[in-house]
């Protein structure tokens, strides 16, 4: 046994002496200047790759394209042109009345819309915590949501007479249903792992809501709100034109129909311009300001 350890002893003893260590050696790297620059991509692909320009040349089209049929079809009437029309715009918007209407048109918007949100988030809040909750917002939604908020305007007018909040209850209705389906649906596409954490740490009812189930169904959420906005104002739109018919008054809706009955039409089309710009501003301004501060920096929508 003592024979057998020594010759182990001299075997590692002997093959320590004739390895070689190598020698330390540093490898320089070229320069970066040195290496071959990509060149920079030319002008015009900089500026291809910018949003807000592939979107200012598609309206420049349309504007265009909306120019040569009216001066083809040659009626003002029927189809001003496209510089017709901004001029009437432009002189809405100096005389003060374009932008007047339009204040009267989103104060009652907002009304209407901040009504709506407060009424879903509190019925899928329901549903979410009870089953009872959820029968019922699943029989509202599937009562109320296929009839048009228009059609409720007869009813609006019995119960709340003319003015805004007639316009409010039809709002209401419009923008009530589609953001409840969207969150319930966003609600339950929640991983169960999460809902298991908010479970351990206590979080119950509202809390457990506002701190688990909204922020994982933000991007259901925000799709709810841009739906139930374009319902709002389309709605609005349309229920002014009633509403204004008879109590003679109202906000873009009632400029429009005032200024068809006078045969303005390049007024009808700034009042219709100022519709579209409107909802172009909430869209880039808000819902896309709303998309890039939570959901695209959490990385939850590319």
């Amino acid at each position: 046994m003592t024979s057998t350890h020594t010759s182990t002893n001299t075997s590692t003893t002997s093959f320590s002496a004739t390895t070689v260590v190598r020698a330390e050696y540093e490898r320089k790297l070229d320069p970066f200047t040195a290496l071959p620059v990509a060149r920079a991509l030319p002008w015009p692909q900089r500026l291809w790759q910018q949003g807000w320009l592939r979107k200012t040349l598609i309206l420049v089209a349309l504007a265009c394209l909306w120019e040569l049929i009216a001066r083809v079809q040659d009626n003002d009437l029927l189809f001003p042109s496209f510089l017709a029309t901004a001029r009437a715009f432009v002189e809405g918007i100096g005389s003060g009345e374009l932008l007047a209407k339009a204040g009267i048109s989103l104060s009652v918007l907002l009304q209407g819309y901040a009504g709506g949100i407060v009424l879903a988030f509190a019925l899928t809040t329901l549903a979410v915590s009870t089953e009872l909750g959820r029968d019922v917002l699943d029989t509202l939604t599937a009562m109320f949501n296929p009839l048009p908020a228009i059609a409720l305007l007869p009813l609006a007018l019995l119960w709340f007479g003319l003015g805004s909040k007639s316009l409010v209850f039809v709002l209401i209705h419009s923008v009530l249903w589609p953001l409840a389906l969207n969150t319930y649906a966003g609600f339950r596409g929640v991983p169960a792992t999460l809902r298991m954490a908010g479970r351990n740490y206590g979080l119950r009812g509202l809390r457990y809501v506002l701190l688990i189930l909204v922020p994982a169904a933000l991007p259901a959420i925000l799709s709810g709100l841009k739906i139930g906005w374009a319902f709002a104002w389309r709605t609005l739109i349309a229920a002014e034109l009633v509403f204004g018919a008879s109590s003679g008054k109202g906000g873009l809706g009632w400029y429009i129909f005032q200024n068809r009955n006078e045969l303005y039409t390049d007024r009808v089309f700034a009042g219709l311009a100022m519709v579209i710009l409107i909802g172009l501003l909430v869209e880039n301004l808000v819902f896309r300001t709303l998309e890039r501060v939570t959901v695209r920096r959490w990385g939850m929508q590319h």
